[in-house]
C-alpha cells in the first residue's frame, strides 16, 4: 500500500485504498544509532524459496557451459606440460595418472563441491563472499559504519551464542581486538582476488592456445599464435551478451566435448548457479568424464610415450580428428567464459565492499541475480590475454605461470573456509583438522608449482602483488576518506544557527546530498552552504551503504532520521544495498526514496504520539497494534475533516500536509548534489603516505569512473561541490 492513500485525488475524495494497511504484517525498529530513524523489517522468511527439480537440472546443464570449461579443457594440456622434457621411465606416467586421480577426489569433489560449496553467502561464491561471512559474524571490517539495525535485515541470519561456544567468542575478540589480524584477512580476501583475476587472464590464453595447437604441425607456431590472438578478442567480444545465454549456448557442445573426452581417452562461479546444480554437474558428468579422459591418454603414453608433447590430439583416430578439433576449440573457448564470468563477479563484490574502485557492473540477466558484465575490465581482460598469449607462444610454457594462480586462490579459499567452519559454522576443532590436509596438498602443490618461478611463474604472482597494491590503496584512502568525514561531521549548533539564519534562501525542489557518512552530517554540506547560502525547500542527505551480504529487501532498504528543528524538513537517509544489489536508475530510485520518506513521516508522527515525548528522546518503544491501527484510523480521519477534532485528528491532518507537500516538491524537481571531495596526504604525513595518497590513489580516482556515473545520476540534475580533504 502506497502512502499516497494519505493525499486527496482531483475530486477531493479519500483513497479507496484503506491507510491502515500501510503499517499491516510490519515492524517498525526503533534504535539509538540515528537518534531517530525508522527501519522498516519485513520479516521475510530468512530462507530462499525451493527451487524445483526442472530449475535445478535446467542450471546444471547451464553450468557444464560455464563452470566446468576450465577443469574440462585440462586433458589438452596436462601430460604435455608435465613432462616438458620427455617421458623416461613408463611407470612415471601411472605416477602422474595417480596424482591426477587424487587431486581431482581431494580438491573439485571432496573440497568444492562438498564442503566449500556450502560456504557460500546466500548463493554467492568468490574470496570477498567468504570475506562478507566473517565480517557478518565479527567485527573485522576496517570501515566502522556497522550499525545494530543491519542486524535486523532478514538475510543476516545471525544466531545467539551459547554457553558451549566460547572458543568461538574468544576467537572472535581476538581477531576483533587485532588491527594487524584484521588488515592481513582483508589483504588475504584481495590476493585471493586478485589470483581469480590472473587465473582470468591465464585460463582463456592457455586453454585457445592448447587448442589450436591440434594444428602446429600444418600451420606452424607463429600461425597458431594468430589464430589463439583472433579467437581471444571474438570471445571477449561476446561477453556483453551475458552469463544466462552464453552458458545456454555452449552447454550443448560441452556435453559433446566431455562425450568425445570419455570416449577417447569452480567456485567464483556460484553466483550464477546453485550449489545443487554445480553438485548435480560435477558428479553425474564432468567428474566420471574427466577420469576416463586421463585414463585413455595414460594408457596411450604407455604404448607411444614419444608423443607425450601432443598427447591429446595423438590419441584420436584419424577419422575423429577434425570434429575432435574443432569441439576442443569450442570448448576452450567455453574454459575462458567460465573465468571470465567468475572474474567479473568477484570484481563486482570487491567494488561494492569498497576494496575496489568504481566501474559499470551491467547485470546480464532479468532470471537470475548475480550474472554481471564489466566492460572496463572485459576489454581489459582481452588485452592481457593477448599481451601473455604473444610473449608465452606454447602452451608448455603457459602452464609454468597458469599453475601458480590456480593454485594460489585454492590455499587462499581454504583458509577463508577454515575460519567460516570456526567462527560461522561453529564446528570444533577436530573438524577444521580433518579439513588440513586438503591445505596442507595445495601448499605441497604450490612449493613444487614456485620451483617454476623463473621460467614465467613470477608473471602471476607480480601481478597478484600489483593487484593486491591496487586494491588496498584504494581501500586504505576510502577508509582514511571515511574517518576524516567521521571527524568533521557538522554539529548540531550548526544547524539550529543555520534554521535561524535569515540569509539561506530555501528554493523550490528536493535536494539529494550524497556521502558516505552513516553517522552524521557531512562536512561537505557547510561548505556547500558557505559557498551557495541557499538550500532546497526538502533536503535529505543521502549514504549509500554496502552491508556486508548479497541482497538487501528493498522494504528493508532504507533508513530515516529528521534533522531538528523539524520545520526546516532536512533529512538523512541511509540507503543499504549488498554485494549483489542494484540500486536502479534514477527515477526509479527517486520514487522509492520519497515513498519510504513518506512512510517514514506516518510512522514517525505515530511513535511521538504514541510516547508522548519529542524526538530529543534516543530510544523509542514499540506500542500495541491496537493503539498503531487507533492513530492511523485517526490520519485516515483527518483527509476529510478539519483539523481542529482531535489531537489525533490534528496529527493526522499535520502528517496529510507534510506528505502533500513532499509530494509537490518532488514535482518542482530532483537535484543530486555530490561531494567532488579532494584527498590529499595531510603536511605532516611521511613520505610513503604521501606516495600512496597523492599520486596512487589520485591515479585510480582519476583513471576509472566517477562516483555519479557509478550511480547512474543523471547530468542535468548534478551539482558537484569541490572540497579538500587531508588525511
Amino acid at each position: 500500500m502506497s502512502v499516497e492513500a494519505y493525499s486527496l485525488n482531483k475530486e477531493g475524495d479519500k483513497n479507496k485504498t484503506p491507510t491502515n494497511t500501510l503499517m499491516k504484517e510490519r515492524k517498525t525498529s526503533w534504535v539509538n544509532s540515528l537518534n531517530l530513524e525508522v527501519g522498516v523489517v519485513s520479516r521475510i522468511s530468512t530462507h530462499f524459496p525451493k527451487v524445483g527439480w526442472k530449475t535445478t537440472l535446467t542450471l546444471a546443464f547451464q553450468s557444464i557451459g560455464i563452470v566446468y570449461g576450465d577443469i574440462g579443457t585440462s586433458p589438452l594440456y596436462v601430460f604435455s606440460g608435465i613432462f616438458t622434457e620427455g617421458i623416461h621411465d613408463s611407470d612415471d606416467i601411472l605416477g602422474v595418472l595417480s596424482l591426477i586421480i587424487y587431486t581431482i577426489v581431494i580438491i573439485p569433489l571432496l573440497k568444492y563441491v562438498f564442503v566449500v560449496l556450502h560456504a557460500n553467502d546466500h548463493g554467492n561464491g568468490g574470496a570477498f563472499a567468504l570475506y562478507s561471512l566473517i565480517c557478518r559474524h565479527a567485527k573485522v571490517s576496517l570501515i566502522p559504519n556497522d550499525q545494530p539495525e543491519d542486524k535486523e535485515l532478514s538475510n543476516y541470519r545471525l544466531k545467539t551464542p551459547s554457553n558451549k561456544l566460547n572458543r568461538v567468542h574468544k576467537l572472535k575478540q581476538k581477531l576483533e581486538n587485532n588491527y594487524f589480524a584484521r588488515i592481513m584477512l582483508v589483504l588475504l580476501t584481495m590476493t585471493g582476488t586478485s589470483m581469480v583475476i590472473g587465473d582470468g587472464i591465464f585460463t582463456p590464453a592457455i586453454s585457445v592456445l592448447s587448442a589450436v595447437s591440434g594444428t602446429n604441425t600444418s600451420l606452424g607456431q607463429e600461425a597458431v599464435m594468430g589464430i589463439s590472438v583472433a579467437i581471444l578478442v571474438v570471445l571477449f567480444s561476446v561477453q556483453r551478451f551475458g552469463t544466462d545465454r552464453v552458458g545456454s549456448l555452449f552447454a550443448p557442445i560441452l556435453l559433446v566435448w566431455f562425450s568425445f573426452i570419455a570416449g577417447i581417452a569452480m567456485f567464483a562461479d556460484l553466483g550464477h548457479f546453485s550449489v545443487r546444480a554445480i553438485q548435480i554437474s560435477f558428479s553425474c558428468i564432468v567428474f566420471p568424464s574427466i577420469l576416463i579422459a586421463y585414463f585413455g591418454q595414460a594408457a596411450y603414453l604407455r604404448k607411444f610415450p614419444e608423443n607425450v608433447s601432443n598427447t591429446f590430439y595423438a590419441s584420436i583416430p584419424e577419422h575423429l580428428y577434425w570434429p575432435t578439433f574443432v569441439t576442443a576449440v569450442v570448448a576452450a573457448v567455453i574454459a575462458s567464459q567460465a573465468m571470465i564470468s567468475g572474474a567479473f563477479s568477484v570484481i563486482s563484490q570487491a567494488q561494492s565492499l569498497g576494496c575496489f574502485p568504481r566501474v559499470k557492473v551491467v547485470h546480464t540477466s532479468t532470471k537470475h541475480k548475480g550474472q554481471v558484465y564489466i566492460p572496463e575490465v572485459n576489454y581489459m581482460f582481452m588485452i592481457a590475454c593477448v599481451v601473455v598469449t604473444v610473449a608465452f607462444k606454447t602452451s608448455e610454457k603457459m602452464t609454468h605461470a597458469y599453475g601458480i594462480a590456480v593454485v594460489g586462490d585454492m590455499l587462499i579459499t581454504t583458509i577463508l573456509v577454515s575460519f567460516i567452519m570456526l567462527i560461522v559454522w561453529k564446528k570444533s576443532v577436530w573438524v577444521i583438522a580433518l579439513f588440513l590436509p586438503v591445505g596442507l596438498v595445495e601448499l605441497l602443490y604450490l612449493s613444487s608449482q614456485m620451483t617454476k618461478f623463473t621460467k614465467g611463474g613470477f608473471v602471476p604472482i607480480v601481478l597478484a602483488f600489483f593487484l593486491t597494491i591496487f586494491m588496498g590503496i584504494w581501500h586504505y584512502v576510502q577508509k582514511e576518506r571515511y574517518m576524516f568525514e567521521l571527524k568533521n561531521k557538522v554539529s548540531a549548533e550548526y544547524m539550529k544557527k543555520l534554521a535561524n539564519s535569515p540569509k539561506i534562501n530555501r528554493v523550490p525542489g528536493i535536494g539529494l546530498l550524497y556521502s558516505e557518512l552513516v553517522q552524521g552530517i557531512p562536512p561537505i554540506f557547510s561548505h556547500f552552504i558557505a559557498n551557495i547560502p541557499s538550500i532546497h525547500s526538502v533536503v535529505v542527505f543521502v549514504s549509500i551503504k554496502a552491508i556486508p551480504i548479497a541482497y538487501v529487501a528493498l522494504e528493508e532498504r532504507f533508513l530515516f532520521q529528521q534533522v531538528k528543528p523539524r520545520e526546516q524538513r532536512i533529512f538523512r537517509c541511509i540507503v543499504r544495498h549488498g554485494y549483489r544489489d542494484v540500486l536502479g536508475d534514477d527515477v526509479e530510485f527517486e520514487c522509492q526514496l520519497v515513498q519510504h520518506l513518506k512512510e517514514f513521516i506516518c510512522q514517525e508522527s505515530y511513535m511521538l504520539k504514541t510516547e508522548g515525548t519529542n524526538a530529543d528522546e534516543q530510544t523509542l518503544t514499540l506500542a500495541n497494534e491496537n493503539d498503531m491501527k487507533n492513530t492511523v484510523n485517526a490520519i485516515d480521519e483527518a483527509i476529510l475533516v478539519e483539523p481542529h477534532a482531535s489531537s489525533d485528528s490534528i496529527q493526522g491532518y499535520e502528517v496529510t500536509k507534510e506528505i502533500e507537500f513532499i509530494e509537490k516538491q518532488m514535482e518542482n524537481g530532483v537535484v543530486y548534489m555530490l561531494g567532488e571531495a579532494e584527498v590529499v596526504a595531510d603536511p605532516k604525513s611521511s613520505i610513503f603516505k604521501k606516495i600512496v595518497v597523492n599520486h596512487g590513489y589520485d591515479f585510480l580516482r582519476k583513471n576509472f569512473r566517477e562516483e555519479d556515473r557509478s550511480m547512474t545520476i543523471p547530468r542535468k540534475k548534478l551539482l558537484k561541490v569541490g572540497m579538500t580533504y587531508e588525511i
